[in-house]
């Protein structure tokens, strides 16, 4: 078992940048390689952000035996194929969210980790942050007392104009659910602890290219729990949550990238008197986390933070929206 993880990145893709410092400030974690489809377009990036080696096809960054793990941040549509490839290919994988857009694709990929046993998961950076684990253990010690409802949201302007983003692409499973919508949805069902919601309704605003700008969605949970979500591009950007129970309220007002600008995050705590207690998380980089935590998967033979059945979990709940928002019924997902 080799003590550094050497990295791979599969694609060129600007979210990348999200990721290439924290791997290289992880303690574990050594940036190896880049592909892309165009070599020359591969090794431009790679001097650019000052990689050693690029690759001109996916498939031959693969067929290194050096690199011992990818990260895939390739559009949504592509996420199955390579990371069935990469596992077959005896790579750990990291895959940008959503992991999956149909719970086939998800089968297929957690076969082929189980097969070739490889670490496999879902680069939800959030998730890994002190806050979001903060968050949980107050639920865990009851200071929310029972849980009843959580509301959630992100959104963010993508003018209509910018028809090439791949957001706006339906052949490639853009929209806003499938790109800032399931933060909201990830959370609601992580922090209600009850797996996939029994029910979902959803309403959407279609745009110019075909996929939802807007989406607004009901969640309805196991003993009554409900979850209100919302995500769109079509807003100045705005994010938060609120987690209710009947002992207190918990604001969240930077859900996502806690830390990500070098400063402490700060939930509150709100009790059933009136009474505010804030809580602090540190200022460090999610996506750091996110690292840190391949790095004790692979090393240390942890369990990911993100498991496959919450994965599973999550994408049940997306498709149910997407059927919900598109025949106006409420699903059962």
């Amino acid at each position: 078992m080799p003590d550094m993880i050497r990295w791979g990145l599969l694609s060129t893709a600007r979210i990348n940048d999200a990721l290439i410092d924290p791997i290289r400030q992880a303690k574990r974690s050594e940036l190896v390689a880049v592909a892309s489809r165009d070599l020359a377009k591969g090794l431009d990036y790679a001097a650019a952000k000052g990689i050693p080696t690029a690759y001109g096809s996916y498939e031959d960054l693969l067929a290194d035996p050096q690199i011992d793990a990818v990260y895939i941040a390739l559009p949504n549509a592509l996420h199955c194929e390579w990371a069935v490839k990469a596992a077959q290919a005896d790579k750990h994988v990291l895959v940008e969210k959503p992991i999956a857009v149909t719970l086939d694709e998800l089968d297929q990929m957690a076969a082929a980790a189980a097969a070739h046993s490889v670490t496999l998961f879902e680069a939800f950076m959030y998730l890994h942050h002190p806050q979001t684990r903060r968050a949980l253990e107050l639920i865990g010690e009851g200071k929310l007392g029972d849980l009843q409802t959580v509301q959630s949201w992100f959104h963010f302007y993508l003018p209509p104009e910018n028809s090439s983003n791949i957001r706006l692409n339906a052949g490639l499973s853009g929209g806003s659910l499938w790109d800032v919508g399931v933060y909201p949805n990830s959370l609601s069902i992580t922090m209600l602890g009850a797996g996939a919601p029994q029910a979902v309704w959803a309403g959407q605003i279609v745009g110019e290219s075909g996929v939802d700008v807007a989406m607004r969605g009901q969640l309805h949970f196991a003993g009554g729990k409900v979850a209100q979500i919302s995500s769109g591009f079509r807003t100045p950007f705005r994010e938060g949550a609120f987690v209710v129970g009947d002992a207190g309220i918990l604001q969240i007002p930077e859900p996502w990238k806690p830390g990500i600008a070098g400063k402490d995050s700060t939930m509150i705590l709100t009790g059933r008197g009136g009474s505010k207690q804030e809580i602090t998380a540190p200022a460090i980089n999610p996506y750091l986390c996110e690292v840190q935590a391949m790095e004790t998967c692979i090393l240390d033979g942890a369990a990911p933070v993100v498991s496959l059945d919450d994965s599973r979990a999550f994408l049940r709940s997306v498709l149910a929206l997407y059927r919900s928002a598109q025949t106006g019924e409420v699903v059962r997902p």
